[in-house]
């Protein structure tokens, strides 16, 4: 099997001192048995929703490359305006992820919705004329249709938005605290209209925007915490009592407010403290939520801890440790799931290097250097639990790639790591982590269900990128 290294070389120190401050890694392979000549090779096919690619290694005597081509016409531009509608429109994975009962149910929606935006047309109207505005008057129709662009405004926000579709399930206390915090920021805006009358219109869409925004994670995450709460059948009752409590304590704030502010405070202090309140609150309230399911942040924690102590946390103890302060949306995290083929390998030779390793797996898993990333590839026929593996061996694989760069930087007698010589073998790394979760991998199961985690229902929100057959082609 062809050695990978990951090396970067030194010399004395005088000629250290002249190196540039960048580590190099090289990669090193014997690939004249595996590419005889320059002439491409199928490597890899790889399938991303519905759209096949092939991915050739080049070869042109001086550096390896790959070549990506598609199996799939390019799509029209009415194909494309109707994908970009589908994701907005419809779940991920529609029909199947569905009943046959959601499209008439959705129909019957739309057109309710349909005719209550046409009535709040003249609803408006009517408030307006009702406070003594004239019914003819120009004035009373601007205002009116300037008070309904900002309502439209909010609802696009709402309708964009609505596309991070999985994520409310996946990252729901994420998700639920970044709402939070829109709402606070949507409220900063409603109040700098005082100090901008004749920006009032604008202003007031953008707050709209950005607190219609905050309401869509509010009621897409209020039904899977309420579910995490009952115990029966009665998730009705549960939602409607934490709906009551939260509507008392709304009014008895509002009652405070009115009270305070017959003394004119100071709008900006005022705002500000209540506002520090609000946020505390919430970061408090979905800390609070003991969830059994493993999303990314909670597997995370119950893989490290089972690392490094050999016990799973609690579901108490992993839901205290899960990170809430993080946007679900930013993927700069060091495990990428269900990644693609172009951004787990930058060269042929160390896929060919990689890939025997898990020639009896449904997944794959991968080293980049340069990015600090441990990248796990799904194969066609991975199932949940091939997923949920290909979770695990990641996790693991980073848990040995940072003891190794820990390792290394303490053996050396440089100030600067960076100029260290750093040289291990990731196809070792990998040797070794490909054992330990043979090994582990059942135990680490057995002993998340015995702390009541629901592994059957793991939340990992893989990527759309899968590993499919190839016939050995050449182009």
């Amino acid at each position: 099997m062809p050695s990978v290294k990951l090396k970067h070389s030194s010399t004395d120190p005088i000629s250290s001192s002249l190196l540039s401050r960048e580590t190099h890694f090289r990669i090193s392979a014997s690939l004249p048995q595996a590419l005889p000549d320059s002439t491409p090779r199928l490597i890899c096919c790889e399938e991303i929703d519905g759209q096949r690619w092939k991915h050739f290694a080049e070869s042109d005597g001086s550096a390896n490359s790959f070549r990506d081509i598609s199996l799939e016409s390019p799509r029209t531009p009415f194909e494309e305006v109707g994908s970009f509608l589908r994701s907005y429109v419809v779940p991920e994975g529609f029909p199947e992820s569905v009943n046959e009962s959601y499209v008439p149910y959705m129909t019957f929606r739309a057109l309710k919705y349909f005719f209550g935006g046409a009535m709040g047309v003249f609803t408006t109207q009517s408030l307006l004329n009702s406070v003594g505005a004239s019914r003819n008057s120009s004035a009373s129709a601007a205002v009116a249709i300037n008070w309904i662009l900002k309502d439209g405004a909010g609802r696009v926000g709402k309708m964009i938005f609505a596309r991070q579709g999985k994520k409310f399930d996946y990252d729901l206390k994420q998700l639920r605290f970044a709402g939070d915090l829109l709402m606070e920021l949507g409220a900063a805006v409603e109040l700098a209209t005082a100090s901008a009358p004749h920006l009032f219109l604008p202003l007031a869409c953008a707050a709209n925007v950005v607190k219609n925004v905050a309401a869509v994670t509010s009621t897409s995450t209020r039904t899977p915490i309420y579910k995490a709460f009952a115990k029966g059948e009665n998730i009705g009752d549960v939602t409607a009592k934490g709906e009551c409590v939260a509507n008392v304590a709304d009014l008895i704030g509002t009652g405070f407010s009115i009270l305070i502010s017959k003394r004119n405070p100071s709008l900006v202090t005022t705002f500000g403290l209540l506002s520090c309140g609000y946020l505390m609150s919430s970061y408090q309230e979905v800390r609070s939520v003991v969830l059994h399911t493993l999303n990314r942040a909670r597997f995370t924690v119950a893989v490290e801890s089972f690392l490094k102590t050999g016990r799973v946390p609690s579901l108490q103890e992993a839901n205290i440790q899960e990170k809430i302060f993080t946007f679900p949306w930013v993927e700069d995290r060091p495990v990428m799931l269900g990644a693609r083929f172009k951004d787990a390998f930058q060269d042929p030779s160390t896929y060919l290097a990689v890939k025997p390793f898990f020639d009896k797996e449904r997944y794959m898993v991968s080293y980049s250097p340069t990015k600090g990333k441990v990248y796990a590839l799904l194969k066609h026929q991975a199932n949940s639990d091939d997923i949920l593996k290909a979770a695990f061996h990641a996790h693991v694989l980073l848990h040995f790639m940072n003891q190794s760069k820990y390792d290394i930087t303490k053996s050396v007698e440089q100030p600067d790591p960076v100029l260290a010589p750093m040289e291990y073998e990731l196809d070792s790394r990998i040797a070794e982590s490909c054992e330990m979760v043979s090994t582990s991998y059942g135990i680490f199961k057995t002993r998340a269900a015995e702390q009541g985690w629901r592994m059957s229902e793991s939340l990992l929100n893989p990527g759309r990128a899968r590993l499919c057959q190839m016939n050995e082609e050449r182009e």
